[in-house]
C-alpha cells in the first residue's frame, strides 16, 4: 500500500513539475487545472472569512511567529525555524515550536476515552493531549521520529532548551505549551496557512530557484496560494540565495511593498557518521566517489550541493518526500555502492531521522549537517529579534481569558 501511494505521488510530481508526456499525463494536467480553479476559490473564500471576522482566530496572550511559505516543499523551512528558535532562546525567551507533525504516526485514542468523557458529563469527549517531543529541559527527544514526525524530531535534537510540541490543532498545542511548559513565545512551523491561531509576525520563505513554484495552484502546480497573498508577510526570507536577487526582489515588491527582506542560504557544516556519531570535516569529500540517498522534495539540490563540495556523485537513490526507509531498501543501496567501490554514502539530516537502525557496513554512511547563513540583511534579522524580544512579555497566562480545554 505504501509503495502504491508513493508511486502515485511520484507520478503526480512528474506530471505537475517535470511536465511528463503521454496521454494519461496530459489528461491529468487538464483535470488538475480544473481542480486548481476550485481550490483557488476555496482558499480565497477562507481568507475572506478570516479577514472579515466571520471566522475568529484565537489569541493566546504571547507572541506567535509564523514561519511558512506559499509553495509546497523545498524552501528549506526547518533550518530557518531552527535559526529563529536559537536566536530567541539565546536572548532569554522560553520558546516552543508548534508543528503538525506531517506524516507522523497518528496516535489513536483508546475505546474507553469517549466513555470517560460521557461519565464526566461532557458533550464532547476530551481530546488527547499534544505530543511533547521536547519539554525544553531534556537534551534528547522524548518521542521517536515515527510518532513525532521527522522535522519535529530533528528540531528537538538540535535545539536544547526549546520545547517542541506536535498536534494538528496548534491552538490546543499552544495553550498546552504556555500552561504546562512555560513558553512565552510560540514558533508556528509551516504556519502561513494556519489561520486559527493569531500570528503577530508572518515570516514567509521564498526559494530563489523557484520563487512561485510552477506558477499554478494545487493540484495543477505547487502553489498553496496566489502570489498576491505574499502581502500578508511581515518579513520575507529569500532562501538558497547567492546574494544577487535584485530581479526577484522586484517581483516580490509587486505583491508586498513594505515587508523587510533577508537573503540567506544553506551552509554545509560537516558530515556525521550515523553509527559512530563522529563529526567528519567536509574536506574529506574532495575528489571522493560517493552515493547519495534521499527522500526530500528537491533531491537535485542536495546532490548538486555534494558536487559543489568536490564529491563525485556516482550512485543516487531518490524516494518520495518524507519517505520512511526500510532496512532492505538501504541495504540494497549500500550493496550497489560497495560494488562500485565508493568511498562514502551521504544522506540528508532529515532523511537520517527516518532511517532504520543499521548494522555497520564496510562503507561509511553519513548525513550532511547544514545551517542557515544570512547573506544579506543581518541588521534586519537583528532588528527582528529586538522587535520580538523587547519589551519583555507579561507573565505567561496573564492575558489568557479562556480556560485550557479541548478545541
Amino acid at each position: 500500500m505504501k509503495d502504491t501511494l508513493e508511486d502515485f505521488e511520484k507520478f503526480v510530481i512528474d506530471v505537475i513539475i517535470h511536465n511528463r508526456r503521454g496521454i494519461r499525463a496530459t489528461l491529468c494536467r487538464g483535470l488538475f487545472w480544473c481542480l486548481s480553479k476550485v481550490y483557488s476559490r476555496v482558499v480565497e473564500s477562507r481568507l475572506y472569512l478570516y479577514r472579515e471576522r466571520f471566522i475568529h482566530d484565537h489569541h493566546l496572550g504571547v507572541p506567535v511567529i509564523s514561519i511558512g511559505n506559499l509553495t509546497v516543499g523545498g524552501t528549506g523551512k526547518t533550518p530557518v525555524v531552527e535559526l529563529f528558535a536559537k536566536a530567541l532562546r539565546d536572548r532569554g525567551r522560553r520558546v516552543a515550536v508548534l508543528s503538525r507533525g506531517y506524516k507522523s504516526k497518528r496516535v489513536v485514542r483508546p475505546p474507553w476515552w469517549k466513555r470517560l468523557g460521557k461519565k464526566m458529563g461532557l458533550t464532547t469527549y476530551p481530546s488527547s493531549p499534544p505530543r511533547v517531543v521536547s519539554d525544553g529541559k531534556s537534551h534528547i527527544p522524548l518521542l521517536d521520529s515515527h510518532i513525532a514526525g521527522d522535522e519535529p524530531w530533528m528540531l528537538a535534537s538540535n535545539l536544547p532548551g526549546v520545547a517542541v510540541v506536535v498536534d494538528r490543532n496548534r491552538v490546543k498545542a499552544g495553550r498546552f505549551a504556555i500552561k504546562e511548559l512555560g513558553a512565552d513565545v510560540l514558533l508556528l512551523d509551516d504556519g502561513l496557512q494556519y489561520l486559527k491561531l493569531k500570528h503577530r509576525h508572518d515570516v514567509v520563505l521564498v526559494d530563489r530557484t523557484a520563487p512561485f513554484g510552477t506558477g499554478y495552484l494545487l493540484p495543477r502546480g505547487t502553489l498553496r496560494e496566489h502570489p498576491r497573498n505574499l502581502r500578508r508577510a511581515s518579513y520575507i526570507f529569500i532562501t538558497k540565495s547567492d546574494g544577487e536577487s535584485e530581479k526577484l526582489i522586484k517581483r516580490i515588491r509587486k505583491h508586498n511593498k513594505v515587508a523587510e527582506i533577508v537573503e540567506c542560504r544553506h551552509r554545509p557544516l560537516h558530515l556525521v557518521d550515523i553509527n559512530t556519531k563522529e563529526i567528519i570535516p567536509l574536506s574529506v569529500l574532495e575528489g571522493k566517489y560517493v552515493g547519495a540517498i534521499s527522500g526530500i522534495a528537491i533531491p537535485e539540490s542536495f546532490e548538486s550541493g555534494l558536487k559543489k563540495l568536490g564529491a563525485k556523485v556516482e550512485v543516487t537513490a531518490r524516494f518520495a518526500d518524507h519517505h520512511r526507509f526500510e532496512e532492505a531498501e538501504v541495504r540494497q543501496f549500500v550493496e550497489r555502492c560497495v560494488r562500485r567501490d565508493l568511498h562514502y554514502i551521504v544522506t540528508t539530516e532529515k532523511d537520517f531521522v527516518r532511517f532504520p537502525t543499521l548494522p555497520e557496513y564496510d562503507i561509511p554512511i553519513c548525513f550532511l549537517r547544514v545551517e542557515i547563513e544570512i547573506v544579506k540583511g543581518r541588521e534586519i534579522f537583528d532588528k527582528i529579534m529586538r522587535v520580538m524580544c523587547e519589551p519583555r512579555p507579561v507573565p505567561p497566562g496573564a492575558l489568557i481569558h479562556e480556560p485550557l480545554r479541548a478545541v
